[in-house]
């Protein structure tokens, strides 16, 4: 016996209308406001399949339902050989329907949300990168789905770009950035500052020790002077005994 042909979901857009409808009121009663930020990959490499050069210049405001109610899930905090990691995850819901009326109308090929992008959380003033957007989490209720599940853990900064017209977005990079650059003294155009040396010029703020409280490096410079002897053409050999020539032979072995 086939199912009756009067109750087909997969054709009724009047419920399928109505379903999603319920679903957006829910998430917008019980969601929470956010920032979407989409990244743009300047300088992809697709050997690799990372960007050293993104950044981040647009904010979609819209909301989320926060799923993991009862607080952070994934490993939280812990101590590696590489020092102290949060690896905090949160897990959100977003209407398919209003992704696509705040961020898809405005974007170009964008039909969902794409691992690699932030979320920006105003509630602990956190960003969160999506790590897996699961757009087939329920099985057609209606015949539609209308929502995504992202999965996301929380933002490492490194070196990102940041111009969203969003001042508390937008301060992650004055906070955390390490690069010279964005400290360098520059004219009307642009251009940077130089010494004679060609050594760029940067204000009094460049200090890696404040931007980063964990830096050690005037620690380490001075343990690593005492093994290694930089005043010899090579820093590993026994007090000079063993020199680099500054010429290079070339032997032909035919």
């Amino acid at each position: 016996m086939v199912s009756n042909p009067f109750f087909n979901h997969f054709t009724a857009t009047n419920e399928q209308d109505l379903y999603e409808g319920l679903v957006v009121e829910s998430l917008k009663i019980f969601g929470e406001d956010m920032y979407y930020l989409p990244r743009r990959r300047n300088n992809f490499d697709t050997i690799l399949g990372t960007d050293d050069q993104s950044s981040f210049d647009t904010a979609y405001f819209m909301e989320f339902y926060i799923e993991s109610i009862d607080g952070f899930t994934g490993d939280g905090n812990f101590m590696s050989k590489f020092g102290l990691e949060i690896r905090d995850q949160v897990t959100f819901v977003c209407s398919k329907k209003t992704f696509g009326t705040t961020v898809s109308s405005n974007e170009s090929n964008f039909p969902r949300p794409r691992e690699g992008d932030l979320i920006y959380f105003p509630l602990n003033q956190k960003c969160f990168e999506i790590k897996y957007t699961n757009n087939k989490e329920y099985f057609y209720p209606f015949g539609v789905l209308t929502t995504f599940r992202l999965t996301c853990e929380l933002f490492e900064y490194s070196d990102e770009k940041f111009s969203t017209g969003v001042t508390m977005i937008d301060s992650i990079e004055s906070l955390y950035s390490t690069n010279i650059l964005d400290y360098a003294y520059t004219d009307n155009n642009g251009n940077h500052y130089t010494d004679g040396n060609g050594n760029v010029l940067v204000v009094n703020a460049y200090n890696l020790e404040v931007i980063d409280s964990g830096a050690e490096n005037d620690q380490i410079e001075t343990e690593a002077n005492q093994y290694l002897d930089w005043s010899e053409l090579d820093p590993f050999s026994q007090q000079g005994k063993y020199q680099c020539s500054e010429r290079i032979y070339f032997i032909l072995v035919r």
